[in-house]
């Protein structure tokens, strides 16, 4: 008798299955994946710091570029030069003093002319000498002044070349990248000034030396004029002569 084909489909699952778990019943433990939360979060704090390290690093080397950068622009020089210009201003202040006329800015020129032509109205010289000494006083007074006005015309010529001078090195330094091209700019800002007081010297000094010139003048006049007085009285060198008030 033959069995029955739906009680030999049973029997052949049931084996499968009992073959099925003999095998996963004899597999070792390794095999199978096991999830450890502890590890997990370790690993996970591990790596977090890791991070954040190489952001502080980032983060230095990004502040040392910028160091770098800052070091560069306060080494970096200003563009803008006002020296020539300042230095030209002297030299043309300088070279006008240099042409005063008769009595310079030397002293020892000046100690002995003055002697000469302020202080000397002695017995020797003669009323021609006397004469040509206060015309040569008179001149001398005359070229002071005119100094003095060419020193006062060049004073003024410079207050432009100052006021453009002064407005260049103002937008220079602000706007300066570094701290050396602010300090340069503040450096040529003070050579402007002194160049300022210089011209303002010179001025003072020519006009000075005219007023001195002049009262000089006036002084030596009045002992000249008594010198000649004296000898008038005295009689010395002089002779009476006929005049004709009309001529026929």
């Amino acid at each position: 008798m033959r069995p029955i084909p739906g009680r030999i489909r049973i029997c052949r699952l049931a084996l499968a299955a009992i073959i099925a778990g003999t095998a996963l019943s004899v597999q070792p433990a390794s095999a199978l994946i096991v999830f450890d939360p502890r590890n997990y979060a370790e690993n996970l704090l591990s790596a977090s710091r890791a991070l954040e390290q190489i952001n502080n690093q980032v983060a230095s080397l990004r502040n040392e570029a910028q160091m770098l950068i800052n070091q560069a622009r306060n080494l970096t020089s200003l563009p803008t030069s006002m020296l020539g210009r300042i230095e030209g201003n002297f030299a043309e202040m300088k070279g006008l003093l240099g042409q005063a006329q008769r009595l310079a800015y030397n002293v020892q020129d000046i100690d002995q002319q003055f002697k000469d032509t302020y202080q000397n109205f002695g017995s020797n010289l003669t009323d021609r000498q006397l004469v040509d000494g206060a015309r040569e006083r008179w001149q001398g007074s005359v070229s002071a002044f005119e100094d003095a006005l060419k020193t006062g015309a060049v004073a003024v010529g410079n207050i432009e070349g100052t006021r453009q001078q002064t407005t260049s090195l103002v937008d220079a330094s602000q706007a300066a990248v570094g701290v050396l091209q602010a300090t340069q700019a503040g450096n040529q800002l003070l050579a402007v000034q002194t160049s300022q007081i210089a011209d303002l010297t010179a001025m003072l000094a020519a006009q000075g030396r005219a007023n001195a010139l002049e009262s000089a003048r006036r002084a030596a006049a009045q002992e000249q004029a008594r010198e000649q007085f004296s000898r008038f009285m005295a009689g010395n060198s002089y002779s009476p002569a006929s005049v004709k008030m009309f001529h026929d």
